[in-house]
């Protein structure tokens, strides 16, 4: 009997990638990449106000230049057994949409105004908006954040949604609902994106909007009056259910399966967010912290649903039933920026070559190697009480208890505090936001048996990687694959297209397995749990006094 094939589609923060995956060994037919290229020029972003935004035809373009790029890849017997495509997406990223059910910048009328784009997780315009919808909540008969941690951030949907119809009123008038962007591509393939019709993810619904059984799904349309007028008719334009993502979608539309030259047959699973997909694609088991670590972090745990129970776990990004598999209790945690961090130094410190027309040719050279030369010498530095403590914060603090508006310093500075001192110390600080969490966690009375890590500093750095099992004093494993993420996509596609009965049953047979393990240092565990606790103090001084 002929083997399936599965298509497991990654949009990350700059790029897009498809992965086409043999459902009965997990082995890797093909791969292809395609970065977004509005986005890649700087477009509709503006990182001093904290804006991030892609648009839709950034997307669009990604995902048909990379699938049809990977089958060039495949034989026609695999194009032939391809059976399902599932789609992971960074989020909460949601856009505003007419009654079709079409993004505003995809209408001439819109098409350059960024409040018809996509929103990115770490555009933080919304602050004061996610303030608001806090203090509502902590004064309305049912507090709706209780099951996302007691906070509502500014990185997700009801946040972003508010603040772009009060800053627009072209874009408000024009608006029926707003969609997160793992819904709407899924939705695109079918050829259904009609916002009242199309399966919204559960792992988006419950994480960022709000969305929960004791609820009856959203909550109701008085709170959302009473938040602001302009939100009188929202839920007019919204879905009371939400699906886990091991369900269908629908199947491949007319369209885009002519686009494809692939059969219209094939099964589009319901889309999820990438770190809850990468998880799977990991093979995150029971109280197992699965650490995807690029740009920022998304944490993720999962817990038999019945054994978690009515307990509400404070401070955290939520805790949804059937987010990440079903049946499990799926918390996610993070930090909003971890690479972030190390590229924002690796710039001020390349500022001169920017500058400077005769060091232009050795720019990217140096640019290239800049964050391996400062981990060489990092790694060979001690760690004791005099060393240089920085806190996480440039990008604010996703958790425990989100605050977006907290910003990062770097203190215990002097003369001799060398470039590769201070990344030393950005490093400790990205380390020591991870352990933040995992106490969280451990003091809400969830216990971490397990950290698994994947993803783009998992895989690349064994300096920051050991430094940060010495701060947690815990075994780390790093995922084999370097595409976790579109992995645990094509898993969900194998499920949703009924190859396997169960996430359980594709892990076993499409698991990458893990290929570095790193243990704690016990000297070094030592000296970080005193410099931990000057992390604490540091962190307690900028929060109460600025």
């Amino acid at each position: 009997m002929a083997s399936k094939y599965t298509l497991g589609i990654d949009y990350g923060t700059d790029s897009v990638r498809c992965l086409i995956v043999n459902t009965s060994d997990g082995n890797t037919e093909a791969i292809s990449e395609h970065y977004y290229s509005r986005w890649k020029e700087g477009k509709y972003c503006k990182p001093e106000i904290s804006q991030f935004r892609q648009h839709p035809l950034d997307y669009l373009e990604g995902i048909e230049t990379t699938i049809i790029e990977a089958l060039k890849n495949v034989t026609q017997e695999i194009r032939n057994n391809i059976v399902g495509i599932s789609v992971d997406t960074t989020g909460s990223t949601p856009v505003l949409v007419d009654k079709s059910g079409t993004p505003l910048a995809l209408l001439p009328a819109f098409e350059e105004n960024p409040n018809g784009m996509f929103i990115l997780w770490k555009d933080h315009r919304a602050n004061k908006e996610a303030q608001e919808i806090n203090e509502l909540s902590k004064n309305w008969h049912t507090d709706y954040t209780k099951y996302v941690g007691g906070i509502y951030s500014s990185e997700w949907f009801w946040a972003k949604y508010l603040h772009v119809i009060r800053e627009d009123e072209a874009i408000r008038k024009e608006a029926y609902s707003c969609v997160e962007l793992c819904d709407w591509i899924s939705a695109h393939l079918t050829g259904n994106v009609d916002p009242k019709t199309l399966k919204r993810s559960r792992c988006a619904a419950g994480h960022k909007a709000l969305w929960h059984k004791e609820f009856g799904g959203l909550p109701p349309q008085d709170f959302w009056t009473a938040l602001d007028p302009l939100f009188a008719n929202v839920t007019e334009g919204l879905f009371s259910e939400s699906y886990v993502s091991t369900e269908s979608m629908g199947t491949l539309s007319k369209e885009w399966a002519a686009k494809l030259n692939l059969n219209e047959n094939i099964i589009i699973g319901v889309g999820g967010f990438d770190a809850h997909m990468g998880a799977v694609g990991g093979c995150v088991e029971s109280y197992t912290l699965c650490k995807i670590i690029g740009t920022s972090t998304c944490d993720i745990l999962i817990a038999p649903s019945q054994e978690i129970g009515n307990k509400l776990i404070k401070g955290i990004c939520g805790q949804v039933d059937g987010s990440v598999t079903p049946n499990m209790m799926g918390m996610e945690a993070g930090q909003s920026a971890f690479g972030d961090l190390y590229a924002w130094f690796r710039n001020v410190l390349l500022f001169p070559f920017e500058e400077i027309k005769e060091c232009t040719d050795q720019y990217q050279t140096i640019k290239s190697q800049l964050i391996v030369k400062l981990s060489e010498k990092a790694s060979l530095l001690p760690t004791d009480e005099n060393s240089v403590v920085t806190l996480d914060w440039m990008n604010g603090r996703r958790t425990p208890d989100a605050n977006h508006a907290l910003k990062g310093a770097i203190a215990n500075l002097n003369l001799g505090s060398s470039a590769p001192i201070i990344f030393k110390s950005i490093v400790d600080a990205t380390a020591f936001g991870s352990k933040q969490i995992i106490k969280r966690f451990e003091s809400e009375g969830i216990p971490i048996k397990k950290v698994i890590a994947m993803g783009g500093v998992a895989k690349k750095s064994v300096f920051v990687m050991q430094t940060l099992a010495n701060v947690l004093n815990l075994p780390i494993k790093v995922v084999r694959s370097e595409n976790a993420c579109a992995l645990g996509a094509a898993m969900f596609a194998a499920v949703a297209a009924g190859v396997y009965n169960s996430i359980e049953e594709a892990q076993q047979k499409m698991s990458s397995g893990f290929d570095a393990e790193y243990h704690p240092q016990p000297k070094e565990v030592i000296a970080y749990e005193h410099l931990f606790e000057k992390y604490v103090k540091l962190g307690n001084l900028i929060e109460k006094q600025f």
